[in-house]
């Protein structure tokens, strides 16, 4: 059976011609060496990573005099890290990374959140960071924030949430006041910021969106400000941590409430222009969301199947019974298929940037989906995974519930699944209809199953484009599952093609998966 790596590998040189993309973008890659990247994430991933993610999950974090202490042994992991280069795959090699496509870094990543969700936020909100700041900072703020945060010496945050501006950031309220030396002193408090805190990074970079005194009302009078825990000369900035959450899940990764009172910081772009600037780290953030569900599918089918294979009832391995060979089947089939569409939403990223024709429109079409419909299936995979397990998978000690509490929050973070539906729906396709109709039409050909679906998809887009708001806004969600069914269905389709070990998780998702999409083509065209 094919593993994680070798999906990634066979999904990025074959299905995507990854190396020959590589070299268009200035990042020469040869086969051979995207699958030696690939086996040795996925090795470091299992034999460093992964052996202490129920032992994390135990410990947690704790909040001692401003301080949040993080499991013990991730400050020897974080070393290890950063010996390694893992941080900087895809990050620029003017300020020290690797300059690798970001399919690669997407790929790398999916091993380290499949390993541990709670260490691998760390790196996945500092790659976002450098995301921002490769495009948007100075080349002053470039050269001394990018090298340490690309060495993961530092880690970034994202500061947007405030307790009455959670998904509606025309709301926040904190302040940024000119000091009269060309900087600024920021005044507020943020809540839900991941890795906010940490005793292990030897700096931690917020990415913080405030208020001129000057700010017009509304999203518009927003700006972004860099605001290091530890400024250059030594001192402790005016920001620290007034509390972490009781999460159900992640227990290992420091959720913090944030408080800024005059801190130090510096504008990033341009004054009342901060909301399109974080949209950067907001936009790789959800890729990496989505790519964080493929993860814990993949850890979820992973446990199920050594338990299934190794536990007997009635003479023979639970395995070989017929209702648990189809939860296992639909555990795979669906983990490939998550794979797969965030992949080509990764790879779309690439193409964009390489200035391919339609990649921009197709990436702003993909990113809603690989966000919501990767990880919507990974909280019911994982959900399955407990069930093969039975009541062992309902105690701690299998690991099974971990793997369900971690993806929980998934849905809910980086703009919950209803808004990611609403932007696909009333945002992109009224935008970019006939590129969505052309995914639809390019999903119908690769398999004759796939023609019906595809097709009413695709009539279902147009219907909803040109609907009323409330009407296109009640239907939304189920249209994004739909249309991640249909995408889905057509990259595994795609996938048996050139490798016959995957035609047994292709041939079950056509059959038994796919009909799913028109039971929710219907109810996303239902009356409301």
């Amino acid at each position: 059976m094919m593993g994680a790596a070798g999906q990634l590998a066979l999904a990025l040189n074959r299905l995507h011609g990854l190396p020959e993309l590589a070299g268009r973008l200035g990042a020469p890659l040869a086969e051979a060496d995207l699958v030696a990247v690939l086996e040795e994430a996925s090795r470091f991933a299992e034999e460093r990573i992964a052996p202490g993610r129920r032992e994390a999950d135990r410990a947690g974090c704790v909040l001692e005099n401003g301080v949040v202490r993080v499991p013990p042994h991730y400050a020897g992991l974080l070393r290890e890290w950063q010996a390694a280069g893992w941080q900087g795959v895809a990050a620029p090699v003017e300020h020290g990374g690797q300059g690798l496509p970001h399919a690669v870094w997407a790929a790398v990543f999916e091993l380290v959140s499949s390993a541990d969700m709670g260490f691998g936020l760390m790196p996945m909100l500092t790659a976002g960071a450098v995301e921002l700041l490769a495009h948007h900072a100075s080349a002053d703020q470039a050269a001394r924030f990018l090298p340490p945060l690309i060495a993961a010496e530092w880690n970034g945050t994202m500061g947007l949430t405030e307790p009455q501006a959670g998904s509606d950031l025309s709301a926040v309220r904190t302040r940024a006041v000119p000091d009269g030396a060309g900087g600024f002193r920021i005044t507020g408090g943020k809540i839900f910021i991941t890795w906010g805190e940490n005793d292990i990074a030897a700096n931690t970079l917020h990415l913080v969106l405030a208020r001129l005194p000057d700010a017009p009302a509304g999203s518009r009078g927003i700006s972004l400000f860099a605001v290091p825990k530890v400024l250059a000369d030594g001192r402790r900035n005016g920001v620290r941590c007034g509390g972490i959450e009781e999460k159900a899940g992640i227990h290992a990764s420091p959720t913090c409430t944030m408080i800024f009172e005059e801190a130090e910081g510096e504008l990033v772009g341009e004054p009342h222009r901060g909301l399109p600037v974080m949209f950067a780290m907001m936009n790789a953030a959800r890729l990496a969301v989505g790519v964080e569900g493929v993860g814990q599918c993949a850890r979820a089918t992973a446990l199920a199947e050594a338990y299934a294979a190794g536990r007997e009832q009635g003479g023979r391995a639970i395995a070989a019974y017929p209702d648990v060979a189809r939860m296992l089947g639909e555990m795979r089939a669906v983990t490939a298929a998550a794979r797969l569409i965030a992949l080509d939403c990764a790879v779309s990223l690439d193409r964009a940037r390489a200035g391919e024709s339609g990649a921009e429109a197709r990436l702003a079409l993909l990113t809603p989906v690989c966000k919501a419909w990767c990880t919507d299936r990974a909280v019911e995979v994982a959900s399955l995974g407990i069930q093969v397990h039975g009541g062992a998978g309902y105690v701690e000690e299998t690991g099974a519930a971990q793997v369900w509490r971690d993806a929980r929050i998934a849905p809910i973070y980086e703009g919950t699944n209803g808004i990611q539906a609403m932007d696909l729906v009333l945002r992109k396709l009224p935008r970019d209809l006939p590129a969505f109709r052309a995914l639809a039409a390019e999903a119908g050909a690769a398999d004759a199953a796939l023609r019906g679906p595809a097709e009413a998809l695709a009539e279902a887009a147009s219907h909803l484009a040109f609907a009323p708001p409330e009407v296109a806004g009640a239907g939304a969600v189920p249209f994004l599952d739909a249309a991640g069914w249909v995408l889905g269905g057509a990259w595994l389709a795609r996938a048996a093609v050139v490798e016959p070990a995957l035609a047994e998780e292709a041939g079950f998702f056509l059959r038994r998966l796919l009909p799913r999409a028109k039971a929710r083509l219907e109810e996303a065209l239902a009356p409301a």
